[in-house]
């Protein structure tokens, strides 16, 4: 089954003007009618299937996180899962918080990079900023959410483990026929991942669109 994902955002400026930004705009040389032209329209629509990835990716400030939030907001809430959203408990180890039986978990672990028995036994809450990010990833891929949604993709990871987890969801995406919407500034993890779509989203606020052949 293939999925329609949609993102037609516009920002326009309409703010109030105080003593201090009206310097600004006077050094300048900045008139309120070229505020108000200055709209930036963020519009993207790709077709994805189930067991594919999508990377959106593009310079700081292009819009990348903006694409994924109007693409996760295309579905259902019972089909989707944003890591960003997923909590950090503090009261119970991360095996326990990870759904399915011990092997399960383990491998799910395993898949997002999380293999240190102590971290596995310590609460997510209690993990360093890497390991949370690992944690999350394991426990949407444990999840029943068919969309999995993940912004800032590996950004804070080291290049290694970020291209091991890359790779790793690539097989798992395909086992599991679940569909990753992933976006980052990074390009390097792209012969890792395999997207089968591409969004790079430039400056302008045009989106190129690239599908695997």
């Amino acid at each position: 089954m293939t999925a329609v994902l949609s993102a037609n955002k516009t920002f326009e400026w309409n703010l109030p003007i105080s003593e201090k930004a009206a310097d600004v705009m006077r050094a300048f040389g900045i008139t309120v009618q070229r505020l108000k032209n200055n709209v930036i329209n963020h519009h993207c629509e790709i077709k994805i299937s189930a067991g594919q990835v999508c990377y959106i990716t593009g310079s700081s400030g292009s819009g990348k996180s903006v694409i994924l939030r109007e693409f996760y907001n295309s579905f259902a809430g019972d089909e989707k899962i944003n890591i960003d959203q997923i909590p950090l408990p503090d009261n119970t180890t991360c095996v326990d918080c990870v759904d399915g039986g011990v092997l399960e978990t383990l491998k799910n672990l395993s898949i997002a990079g999380l293999t240190d028995v102590f971290c596995v036994l310590n609460s997510p809450a209690n993990l360093s900023d890497g390991q949370k990010y690992r944690y999350r990833i394991a426990k949407a891929l444990a999840s029943d959410k068919k969309y999995i949604f993940a912004d800032e993709f590996c950004s804070n990871l080291d290049r290694v483990m970020a291209a091991v987890i890359s790779c790793n969801i690539r097989e798992h995406a395909e086992k599991s026929q679940k569909v990753f919407i992933l976006a980052s500034a990074h390009d390097d993890l792209l012969s890792d991942l395999r997207p089968d779509v591409i969004v790079i989203k430039h400056l302008a606020g045009e989106a190129e669109i690239i599908y695997k052949q």
